[in-house]
């Protein structure tokens, strides 16, 4: 069966429109490489979700060679196929593989512009997502190159108009718009980068990015911060995360920027949580920032939970990943703490594995004094 071959599809397409003829045709080609033991592949049947976006941010009604076409699924199952729409009358915007309806590589040549109206627009949130994620790494790989280059730093404005549309889309649900704000993670980036990872460079163009977001979007976030603060009991179910979750990282973007009123709001999220989700994330926000507020929440957290130990592997864990110059020598500092023992697999981990694991830019420190502790370690 050709579903059970061995790999992951690679699926070009090739849009053109006609506006005279107000058709929209996608050429599309699926290809599967050769793997160990399957030198050839038979096409694969492959479902793939799609709309077309109209200028004014709906799904444009579909006509495929000239019938009615409602369901948005087209099936794939030859290595070349061509589907035309017609009574396009408007350039639309392609949104495909919605939902991620299939496990497969997509090659769409789409115009940033097209990203960033989809990334505010698109009724899948999934392609939204997507979108947001695709515009914010081209801007990440963009600024880490000018910071090895020592060049200045470029801001997207479609990128932060579109983050904006989502944080006013009260149809949203908290969760989704926590999950959009959050920028490619630094092995995200350095994923795409492929070689000559730098670090540092990668680092600090998502902070900068996560801080122009604060900056933009402040009294945004500042509102979303306050709308998902509940007065009631802490409630663990899907709800209640989603809303602490937009909180959180509210919070985090608010405080990146070093203002001192995101410093502030964090500090008393930290002494007035009424649950650890809050309030550990309050403190790793604070532990971002060399301030007099992270140290006393450091020290009050240890006296709250010392005698639980697997809070305290979150505290150690915490301090491990701290990204800044001083973290090793915390690190070998706190392996003389009472509450660090070289014979507990729990602690080693929390505390030498984040150091090695989480803490890109301490562990691949250029002296390779990152190396050489875990080494001697």
């Amino acid at each position: 069966l050709p579903n059970s071959q061995a790999g992951t599809p690679d699926i070009r397409i090739a849009p053109h429109y006609d506006p005279r003829a107000q058709t929209y045709r996608l050429d599309i080609t699926q290809t599967l490489p050769p793997t160990p033991g399957q030198p050839s592949k038979a096409p694969m049947v492959i479902p793939l979700a799609f709309g077309l976006v109209g200028k004014s941010g709906d799904d444009l009604p579909l006509a495929l060679d000239g019938k009615p076409f409602s369901h948005g699924v087209i099936e794939l199952t030859k290595p070349s196929q061509s589907f035309v729409f017609t009574g396009v009358a408007e350039r639309p915007i392609p949104s495909l593989n919605r939902s991620f309806s299939a496990p497969i590589k997509l090659g769409l040549p789409i115009e940033p512009d097209d990203l960033r109206f989809l990334a505010a627009h698109d009724s899948d949130q999934f392609n939204r997502w997507q979108a947001v994620q695709s515009l914010a790494m081209t801007l990440l790989r963009t600024n880490v190159a000018a910071l090895r280059a020592g060049t200045a730093v470029r801001n997207d404005d479609g990128l932060m108009a579109a983050l904006g549309a989502v944080l006013q889309d009260k149809a949203l649900e908290p969760a989704f718009v926590a999950l959009m704000l959050v920028p490619p993670t630094d092995a995200d980036i350095a994923r795409e980068t492929g070689s000559e990872v730098d670090p540092d460079a990668v680092f600090g163009a998502r902070r900068q990015l996560r801080s122009a977001i604060g900056e933009h979007h402040a009294a945004a976030l500042a509102q979303a911060y306050q709308q998902m603060t509940s007065s009631g009991p802490y409630r663990p179910d899907a709800q209640g995360a989603g809303r602490r979750s937009l909180r959180n990282v509210s919070l985090d973007l608010l405080a990146v920027t070093g203002r001192d009123e995101g410093i502030a709001r964090a500090f008393a999220q930290y002494r007035n949580a009424d649950n650890m989700t809050d309030r550990i994330a309050a403190l790793d926000t604070l532990s971002q920032h060399d301030r007099q507020e992270r140290a006393e929440a450091l020290d009050d957290f240890y006296s709250r939970y010392a005698n639980d130990p697997l809070i305290i592997d979150k505290w150690l864990a915490l301090q491990a990943a701290i990204p800044e110059a001083a973290t090793l020598d915390r690190v070998k500092a706190l392996t003389e703490h009472p509450a660090f023992s070289i014979a507990n697999p729990n602690r080693v981990r929390a505390l030498i594995g984040s150091f090695a694991q989480v803490n890109h830019t301490q562990f691949n420190r250029a002296d390779g004094a990152g190396f050489n502790f875990i080494a001697d370690f």
